[in-house]
């Protein structure tokens, strides 16, 4: 594929006064010239009017392994957040692929600003001074560190220099599990919430599981016995979409909808997950409500936009979104298709717009945190 100009392209702001039934023939006509060297990630939570331009779809987990196994494409446009991005460009060029394929997989994230709130609450050197005050107090090569998949690529890195792991919310019951077969504790970052669901699940309470705040000096704002009696030490983080599902919208449910099924994401609070018939992965609420009964009703705790496709895909079903206020991912939305086209324009005609190139060191100590999640079934 070659398609050369000599004129720059517009920047973004031109393509936002173009309708969209434009744009989506214009981004279609980018896919169909570059054909299999192109490959558009979307993930669940994006508007259906992006994922219809997408090659694939899937939650963090499903992506993370999509980046891992393809070893066909030269350019992956991911319509997600930077997070996902920065672990499709760890995945896609990893040595073993690159010596195979000969060149490097270019990662396009088409707005810069699609970030997240969660990954956001745990910064580098604030882990690295957790690390080094929890040394204080108890041995840390008695800890495995966890990080969630929802998190920046340097964390990924400090999890795999000090013998720790990448869960998701699939993956996370197995991930704990690997973890307290090497130790007798985990400190888990950044959303509180996944930790504790999981391992309440596993029959760790909350009073061996307290919570740190960066922003607490004094061992974040715990006391010495409480980290030495510890099992997880969660982070004070938490997903703004999932925050916002409470225990009384559950009860608001169920006196309106007698008999409706209550479905949520573990990163829901505590007071929900525990109330709700099921609690799972985006993936595993996809599952769940694609084979479920026939007339059933449900009311489902997450993303807003998966929501309504999930009712809009399955008409047979009553479906309902498990808030009365409005709760979608602002940041996911900002990945629209004035920006993807933008994006796909600027590469078909050989300028990469919003590169997303993760340092050489903290590429290779991703991976060896990464590769051990790919692994935990």
């Amino acid at each position: 594929m070659s398609i050369a100009t000599e004129q720059p392209l517009p920047d973004i702001a031109s393509y936002k006064s173009l309708e969209n039934d434009e744009l989506s023939v214009r981004i279609e006509r980018v896919r169909e010239a570059m054909g299999p060297e192109l490959l558009i990630l979307g993930h669940h939570y994006q508007q259906d009017e992006v994922i219809e331009h997408c090659d694939l779809r899937g939650d963090s987990y499903q992506l993370s392994q999509m980046a891992a196994e393809n070893t066909d494409c030269k350019h992956i446009v991911f319509c997600g957040v930077h997070f996902m991005a920065e672990t499709a460009d760890i995945l896609a060029n990893r040595p073993e692929v690159f010596d195979k394929r000969g060149y490097r997989v270019s990662v396009t994230l088409p707005d810069m600003a699609a970030g997240c709130s969660m990954a956001d609450m745990a910064g580098i050197e604030q882990v690295e001074n957790c690390w080094a005050d929890l040394g204080e107090v108890i041995d840390t090569d008695d800890i495995t560190p966890v990080t969630y998949i929802n998190s920046a690529a340097s964390l990924k890195a400090f999890v795999g220099k000090h013998n720790g792991i990448v869960c998701t919310s699939s993956n996370a019951p197995a991930v704990l599990e690997w973890a307290f077969k090497r130790t007798s504790r985990v400190l888990f970052f950044p959303d509180q919430h996944l930790g504790r669901n999981t391992s309440l699940k596993m029959g760790i309470t909350n009073d061996q599981m307290p919570v740190w705040d960066p922003y607490q000096l004094e061992m974040g704002g715990n006391t010495d016995a409480a980290i030495e009696s510890s099992k997880v030490i969660l982070w004070k983080g938490h997903c703004s979409v999932h925050q916002m599902f409470q225990a009384e919208h559950v009860e608001m449910f169920r006196e309106q909808h007698p008999g409706i099924n209550i479905l949520v994401h573990p990163e829901c609070p505590q007071e929900v997950n525990d109330i709700a018939d099921i609690s799972g992965s985006t993936g595993k609420i996809i599952e769940v409500i694609k084979h479920a009964e026939a007339g059933s009703s449900w009311a489902i705790g997450t993303e807003l936009h998966l929501v309504n496709r999930l009712k809009k895909e399955n008409a047979h079903l009553e479906i309902h979104f498990l808030s009365p206020v409005v709760c979608m991912c602002a940041t996911m939305y900002r990945i629209d298709l004035a920006h993807l086209c933008w994006s796909l324009e600027n590469l078909v005609y050989g300028t990469q717009v919003n590169a997303i190139h993760v340092d050489d060191e903290v590429s290779k100590w991703s991976l060896v945190a990464l590769e051990r999640m790919l692994k935990v079934k």
